[in-house]
């Protein structure tokens, strides 16, 4: 992300209204690869086709800030490799990360060394070998990036195994979120010292739209609190599944800025919220951003400005950007945007 986009995040978090106002997509690997034109595998394998899909989309979509840019991942498999999950690697489908424990396990579960386990270091070392590359074109590294403790133990036991036990053993759910977390904590503060332009953090977690308000109180939000207290800027919350049971206490995370599916509009979440987050969002991603026409999509954009408080708005898909958005349709939204 260049200081010019940075700047106008950092605007919007304010509350500042800017005309046109700013565009921004999380991207990674369901979209990038294959808009680039390699597998999956390929981008992960190569550092030299993963700085330069980076790149090429930075350069073609200029307008648009990509957050969290030039983001080093494995996709799911990369947290749960540190816990020693088997992770497979298709040619070209996402990866997967199997799962590893039972309830009986998450006891003798042990917090992984960041500096030295699972995929971790390949993904710091190619931000740290590529970071001149990235200054040298006007950018920075600017977000530390993770999977939730609710996503991460999901993938360690299995979503449904995480979920019975969250319903019939509470205090061994405390114990596995606990030591997930004291993980992510380390592993966010990893990567900042590790790369001193780094203010702000990305944190993605579906699961927490899989649970009831109640629950969500109880087994999400001490754990998102704890983990969103870093000393950064830019506080980025994920989470595309249906929010509606959990939306309204965003904010007492801390978080600045939400990146929402499309199960609410985007006035009633920005009146959810009570207009105190910057949402990013949330036009459908796969029926009209990849599956639309670009007029389809120019009129999906018209629609949510129509809608939504432009001081506490970047406009976006909901979620990241879904495999198969074209060229084409990107332009239309950004155009969109800026008519």
């Amino acid at each position: 992300m260049n200081d010019q986009h940075w700047n106008d995040l950092l605007a919007a978090l304010r509350g500042e209204r800017k005309k046109p106002l700013p565009v921004g997509f999380i991207i990674d690997c369901p979209w990038l690869p294959n808009w680039y034109g390699v597998s999956i595998l390929e981008y992960f394998q190569s550092d030299e086709v993963w700085f330069e899909a980076n790149k090429k989309a930075i350069e073609t979509f200029s307008e648009a800030m990509f957050l969290p840019g030039f983001w080093s991942e494995f996709g799911m498999c990369t947290e749960p490799s540190a816990f020693g999950c088997k992770c497979q690697f298709p040619e070209n489908e996402f990866p997967f990360a199997e799962k590893m424990i039972g309830e009986e396990d998450v006891d003798a579960l042990e917090v992984p060394n960041v500096a030295t386990d699972g995929l971790l270091p390949f993904m710091l070392n190619r931000l740290t070998r590529n970071r001149a590359r990235i200054e040298a074109m006007g950018h920075r590294i600017r977000f530390s990036v993770s999977r939730g403790p609710l996503n991460i133990a999901s993938f360690l036991m299995g979503t449904t195994e995480f979920l019975m036990m969250l319903g019939t053993d509470p205090e061994r759910t405390h114990r596995l979120l606990r030591t997930v977390n004291r993980f992510l904590m380390d592993w966010h503060a990893r990567q900042r010292q590790a790369i001193d332009s780094i203010d702000g953090m990305l944190v993605l977690d579906d699961i927490v739209g899989f649970v009831s308000e109640k629950d969500y109180k109880e087994f999400a939000e001490p754990y998102l609190k704890e983990l969103f207290a870093a000393p950064v800027a830019v506080k980025l919350f994920h989470n595309d599944a249906d929010c509606r049971q959990s939306v309204k206490h965003y904010p007492d995370l801390g978080i600045n800025l939400y990146n929402p599916g499309i199960q609410m509009s985007i006035a009633d979440l920005q009146n959810a919220t009570g207009h105190k987050l910057t949402i990013l969002g949330n036009v459908p991603p796969r029926d009209v951003l990849a599956a639309g026409t670009p007029d389809e999509v120019r009129a999906a954009v018209r629609k949510l400005l129509a809608e939504a408080d432009p001081a506490r708005l970047i406009v976006s898909c909901g979620g990241g950007m879904p495999p198969g958005v074209a060229t084409a349709n990107l332009r239309a939204f950004i155009e969109a945007v800026g008519a």
